[in-house]
């Protein structure tokens, strides 16, 4: 027996090959360092000259590098080197109705893609009442009835359509906030000091971040998206609710907190891996500015060490009067982008953030339209930063054309930005 054990053992062993590459830049040839090389089980890093070898007796390798659109490595060779193309991602978000194929939402996106700067969208593939875009292979969601209003009839047909524009394409998953799975799941649904079910602002259930169930549930349907394509997942409501007094399976510290959901990017992580799947966290736009977790388990330094971007909201109507030594932030939408990514360079490279950008009225001060004026300053206040690109964030996703074709016009509060 033991004979047979080893013979086993060195015919799996023999199975194993070492490959190696050179990975680069496909516009420039220059070496890329640091980007990622992936079986299903392992990752390695490229070094400074873009080498690298990995041990796998798998047939495909994904590679993923900042800045870079997701590669599929299917004839592994150790022969030519591998082209990575460049993307700073420019992306439009598409609510949960407005990704159907036929909506006029979608065609006025997609008319938007081919005349424009834009080159990627942000698709609801779980939103916060917890049903799904499409229906996936998670049994447990399915019968909840969380595809019983899809919009993306064929997945496949959505993801065929978008690759053949070349379309950068991000599934956004709403991680614990998740009406459909709290009901069903009332022992691991956080209730509040009363016993009763704790229900947000929006009237929408939470489930516990510190329940290892709610993070199985989630990353099945992510990985699902993986999957059928998708080339980046984000997670978003990826924290605790901003509400105290509430019943959860361990004790409420910071610590046990960012280790929670340290440990949701993990299990994330570890299955997407097979995917080359890049996963992105958004986030509150003042975690750029606090140094805890401001209650609910996000803390920069700990979601970088697992996710490949962090994506914070930085709405210049979400920041209090007096933020940035202005009265009303969302007047100087420059200011707000440009020095919060400042800010938080030392804990984070730049080209690893890609925020969300405000395309929606101000709600909290002067009640500022933002037109192109506006957005035009995001959009250059995250390219004077350096970023990865930004994501525009419509409640309605409608969005006007002119606002991403490029002009000369003279930004005057950019001017003023260095106040």
């Amino acid at each position: 027996m033991k004979h047979i054990l080893f013979t086993l053992f060195v015919f799996k062993t023999l199975l194993i090959a070492s490959f190696g590459g050179t990975i680069t830049d496909k516009t420039t040839s220059i070496p890329i360092e640091n980007a990622i090389i992936s079986d299903s089980a392992i990752s390695v890093n490229s070094d400074k000259g873009g080498k690298f070898s990995i041990n796998s007796n798998e047939k495909a390798l994904f590679i993923k590098a900042y800045g870079y659109r997701p590669y599929k490595l299917e004839q592994i060779s150790n022969a030519a080197p591998i082209k990575l193309e460049p993307i700073t991602v420019k992306a439009l978000y598409l609510t949960f109705w407005g990704a159907n194929i036929n909506s006029k939402t979608m065609k006025n996106t997609l008319d938007i893609i081919d005349k424009t700067e834009i080159n990627a969208i942000v698709v609801d593939i779980k939103n916060e009442y917890g049903s799904t875009s499409y229906r996936t292979s998670s049994d447990k969601a399915n019968g909840y009835g969380a595809a019983n209003n899809r919009t993306i009839k064929d997945i496949k047909s959505f993801i065929s359509l978008m690759k053949s524009k070349n379309i950068y394409t991000i599934a956004r998953v709403v991680t614990f906030k998740d009406e459909l799975q709290a009901i069903n799941n009332l022992d691991y649904a956080i209730r509040n000091k009363n016993n009763e079910l704790s229900r947000d602002s929006d009237k929408m259930a939470w489930i516990d971040p510190f329940d290892k169930r709610s993070h199985e549930y989630t990353v099945s349907i992510a990985e699902d998206a993986a999957n059928a394509g998708f080339d980046e997942i984000n997670f978003d409501y990826i924290r605790f609710p901003a509400k105290t007094e509430l019943k959860l399976a361990k004790e409420s510290t910071e610590e046990n907190r960012v280790k929670a959901i340290e440990d949701f990017l993990i299990l994330a992580k570890n299955r997407l891996r097979k995917y080359g799947t890049f996963i992105s966290v958004s986030i509150y736009g003042n975690a750029c500015w606090q140094e805890d977790d401001t209650g609910i388990g996000q803390k920069i330094e700990s979601l970088a060490k697992h996710a490949d971007y962090i994506a914070p909201m930085l709405y210049p109507s979400g920041f209090v009067s007096g933020s940035f030594g202005v009265k009303y932030p969302a007047d100087y939408p420059y200011i707000t982008i440009y020095r919060s990514i400042k800010n938080i360079e030392g804990k984070i490279d730049p080209k690893r953030v890609r925020p969300w950008l405000q395309s929606f009225k101000d709600y909290a001060h002067s009640k500022r339209y933002y037109k192109k004026f506006e957005i035009r300053e995001q959009i250059k206040a995250a390219d004077d930063v350096k970023t990865s690109g930004w994501m525009m964030w419509s409640p309605s996703s409608k969005y006007d054309i002119t606002c991403f074709t490029k002009d000369n016009e003279q930004h005057p509060l950019t001017l003023g930005s260095k106040l």
